[in-house]
């Protein structure tokens, strides 16, 4: 992972920001972000990591609304905190991407779940800055699946957002199954998922 420093108050250079992230000719592959005012490119993850986003991802396809859709490489913005990521998986209403002009972000505000699968390199911003960049934004779910969790492998389904808080709805380790609420009234085993692998 490599981070090109910008400036560190966010919101107060962020149009400049955001224009230089989408100008700019970035490695083929890799993942592009602005996380607190920085830009940081990572590589393309690796194989256990889309894997587990592709079954995640087919199985929510299982339950959402016809006017929704399930995005694996769509940029979200929450500019109050500095931030322009693309998550593993992210749900939003169809009406929110069909609106979004050009190579602009959809803003996190209007996210129905965020979806995050740990790597190395990612993990600590995965399980506490993108969790309470969500919290924040007001998403209602975002469930954390943890491939690197000191404990071993482990999901986490976070909602119920209270003063910009997420409170712990499950806690399954791999091999179990987690369940997702309404709107997503959906059962995930995460026997499926590939344990090993960076």
């Amino acid at each position: 992972m490599s981070a090109l420093p910008a400036d560190p108050a966010p919101g107060q250079h962020w149009d400049e920001l955001v224009r230089f992230w989408e100008e700019s000719d970035w490695p083929e592959g890799s993942k592009v972000e602005i996380i607190d005012g920085i830009i940081v490119v990572t590589p393309p993850p690796a194989a256990p990591h889309s894997r587990i986003a592709d079954k995640v991802q087919r199985s929510l396809y299982t339950v959402l609304p016809k006017d929704w859709g399930a995005h694996q490489t769509l940029g979200v913005a929450h500019p109050t905190r500095g931030r322009l990521y693309i998550p593993d998986l992210v749900v939003f209403p169809d009406d929110v991407v069909d609106a979004l002009e050009g190579g602009a972000a959809a803003p996190l505000t209007e996210a129905e779940l965020v979806v995050a699968i740990t790597s190395p390199s990612h993990a600590s911003f995965d399980r506490i800055n993108e969790a309470a960049a969500c919290a924040q934004a007001g998403v209602p779910l975002y469930l954390l699946i943890d491939r690197f969790a000191p404990a071993g492998p482990a999901v986490t389904l976070y909602g119920e957002s209270k003063d910009e808080v997420y409170r712990e709805l499950q806690k399954v380790k791999f091999g179990e199954e987690v369940h997702l609420p309404d709107p997503f009234p959906l059962t995930i085993d995460t026997s499926v998922f590939p344990f090993g692998g960076v």
